[in-house]
């Protein structure tokens, strides 16, 4: 469903009782919420109610023209769930869905009832500037994702995974080069520009971090890391998984994600 706003559309899928516990769910840059598919049965046959959100220029929701920040991208959660009358959600985010969950804690954390953070970072790469910075300027020159779309698929999984899931994997690769470039640029400036290590022990709410053991672009140390700063928080780790744990290893990431929201205040 289209959510309008002044210029623009945000798309968001909700499904589930109506009287359940809501999990809303944000996904990795160049992605949208059909990534969390491997989730959506498990939590319904839980009882949970699954808001998927899609970021502003990727799935179907409209771009918007120039650099986002974590906290405008954040602020688009707070509005789809204000629109919707949510007051308070369970929130599931992977990558970049990740941090817009921490920027998310931080500006409204009187909307959650618990935090699942998921191959993330806890600041910018910038270790990692020049890679990004080509990455950009490629989408930029071809005004497309085609170019980078292998070499983003490569990131996300393992050799095996296109061997036993062919058409799940073009299915996310078809999703990548659909990606539009301003949403990919935008959002790519939001990763290159945000840092809530020393905010993020300030936290008080129940945070799970949760990585695949082989993810090179948020490797497992800056996972533990996350986790290290917040006050309580558990890590847990998938192994011989890269960036997308949930759709490669289904098994392992629902059983800890049902596990994580099924001990912790199954309330609206």
């Amino acid at each position: 469903m289209l959510l309008p706003l002044a210029e623009r559309r945000l798309y968001y899928d909700l499904a589930g009782p109506e009287d359940g516990p809501v999990v809303c769910i944000t996904h990795s840059l160049a992605s949208d919420g059909g990534s969390w598919a491997e989730q959506v049965a498990p939590l319904l046959g839980a009882g949970f109610r699954v808001l998927r959100l899609d970021m502003r220029g990727h799935g179907g929701s409209d771009p918007v023209a120039g650099d986002y920040t974590m906290s405008a991208l954040a602020g688009d959660v707070a509005t789809v769930l204000d629109a919707l009358g949510l007051a308070r959600v369970h929130y599931i985010g992977l990558s970049i869905g990740g941090m817009i969950g921490q920027a998310f804690a931080l500006e409204y954390g009187n909307k959650l009832i618990s935090a699942m953070w998921c191959d993330t970072l806890p600041a910018s790469p910038l270790t990692a500037k020049a890679v990004w910075d080509e990455r950009m300027a490629i989408v930029r020159r071809a005004n497309s994702l085609e170019p980078i779309g292998d070499g983003t698929m490569e990131r996300w999984f393992t050799d095996a995974f296109k061997t036993k899931t062919p058409g799940r994997w073009q299915q996310i690769r078809d999703t990548i080069v659909a990606t539009t470039p301003a949403g990919y640029l935008g959002c790519s400036a939001a990763i290159m520009n945000f840092d809530f290590v020393t905010r993020l022990p300030s936290l008080k709410l129940p945070v799970l971090v949760v990585c695949g053991e082989e993810d090179a672009g948020t490797p497992a140390t800056e996972n533990r890391r996350l986790a290290d700063l917040v006050p309580g928080a558990r890590y847990e780790e998938i192994p011989r998984m890269r960036h997308f744990p949930n759709v490669e290893a289904p098994d392992a990431f629902n059983r800890i994600m049902l596990g994580w929201l099924d001990a912790h205040h199954r309330t609206r």
